[in-house]
């Protein structure tokens, strides 16, 4: 009985010493988490005459994987030119820029499209979906080059979206709002790492809106990495952290709580 009373008393006592130990472990895995995103110091200059514009200037910016970030400014700030590095679709003119861990910044054409199919999923404001195919051929084209069984991979991303049933329609058989679920089955049909989303309610009306902003904080809650880029601070706040851009650089990264409470 004694043993029984000294080994309760034992547990008891290393209880909370087990807790610290847990919570400090989980910390130190995050501390050391290699982001997702990583931009060191990024310029995009254009030259007009002998002038130059600084698109991005000077930009330093990390996004651990499982992050949903908005980021957000007016026309002209230098959002769409970040969105394209980002993106894989440009590279800086200086800075680095690594992508899952590799150097995305100097890269050649060919080297870009490969990282544009195999680890980024594409959402845009005007869907870019062909009009001429269905909707399961639509969705089936980021998969052409990547060794997958599309059709199995295509169907299933449909059905995320509740269009799986509508697989032979054309798109312009459907709504603004279910073209843009198309869309997002067809970035997350190659299982990317991130998920890109440009201005993704900007041809909606605010209920169809709303509709696909819940569906991209659905799929972050399910693990998905998304950028969100806006120039509405409305929007913004539906991501959980926001940077906002202005002349070309980072002028505000934090919680949208903290966003929220100075715009």
């Amino acid at each position: 009985m004694e043993k029984t009373e000294f080994s309760i008393q034992i547990d008891t006592a290393e209880e909370p010493m087990k807790q610290e130990e847990a919570v400090s472990k989980v910390h130190e895995k995050l501390e050391k988490q290699e982001p997702l995103i990583e931009l060191r110091n990024i310029y995009k200059i254009y030259y007009m005459g002998d002038e130059e514009v600084h698109a991005n200037d000077g930009i330093s910016l990390s996004i651990n994987k499982g992050e949903f970030v908005a980021i957000v400014g007016k026309s002209g700030s230098g959002k769409s030119t970040l969105m394209n590095i980002i993106g894989a679709l440009d590279v800086p003119t200086e800075g680095e820029y690594f992508l899952g861990g590799e150097d995305v910044a100097d890269m050649s054409d060919n080297e870009l499209a490969e990282i544009r199919n195999r680890m980024i999923g594409f959402i845009f404001q005007q869907y870019n979906l062909l009009p001429k195919l269905n909707l399961l051929e639509n969705v089936e084209l980021p998969l052409l080059y990547a060794g997958y069984d599309k059709k199995e991979r295509a169907m299933n991303s449909l059905k995320k979206v509740g269009l799986d049933e509508k697989w032979k329609n054309l798109p312009n058989q459907l709504s603004g709002g279910q073209q843009q679920r198309v869309s997002i089955a067809r970035a997350l049909a190659g299982d990317p790492s991130l998920i890109l989303a440009d201005e993704p309610t900007g041809a909606l009306d605010s209920r169809t809106g709303r509709e696909v902003l819940d569906f991209l904080k659905k799929l972050n809650e399910e693990g998905n990495t998304i950028v969100m880029i806006t120039h509405d601070s409305s929007i913004a706040l539906e991501a959980k952290r926001v940077v906002r851009i202005h002349d070309g650089k980072i002028n505000f990264d934090g919680d949208v709580k903290k966003y929220a409470a100075i715009i």
